[in-house]
């Protein structure tokens, strides 16, 4: 499970519904620069699976459908929040580390 829900995407995705609420798939991947419709679509798959969001499908002409934090999924914001604090304060650290290994092991 960890591996899902710590996957780019997914982190991206709980994120933005975080964020801004319930979303319409095509304005999850404006927002998502650079995410296929394929991955949206299996990233929100697996998410609703694991009860994290909830899609919600409108009856009406064109259908509409939002998706949305569960309430389980909210209680991931908090961990997401500190995961992402902690990415953004340690990167360099990060990046001077893989450039490290990648020296060592080329030879």
């Amino acid at each position: 499970m960890l591996d899902q829900i710590g996957s780019k995407w997914a982190v991206l995705v709980m994120g933005e519904l975080g964020r801004h609420g319930a979303r319409r798939f095509t304005e999850l991947r404006q927002h998502l620069g650079g995410i296929s419709e394929k991955m949206l679509t299996q990233t929100l798959r697996t998410l609703e699976r694991d009860g994290l969001i909830l899609r919600t499908v409108y009856p009406e002409a064109p259908i509409r459908v939002e998706y949305e934090l569960t309430p389980l999924g909210q209680t991931l914001r908090g961990p997401l929040k500190a995961l992402t604090e902690w990415s953004t304060q340690h990167i360099e650290e990060v990046v001077d580390a893989r450039q490290k290994y990648d020296e060592r092991t080329r030879k």
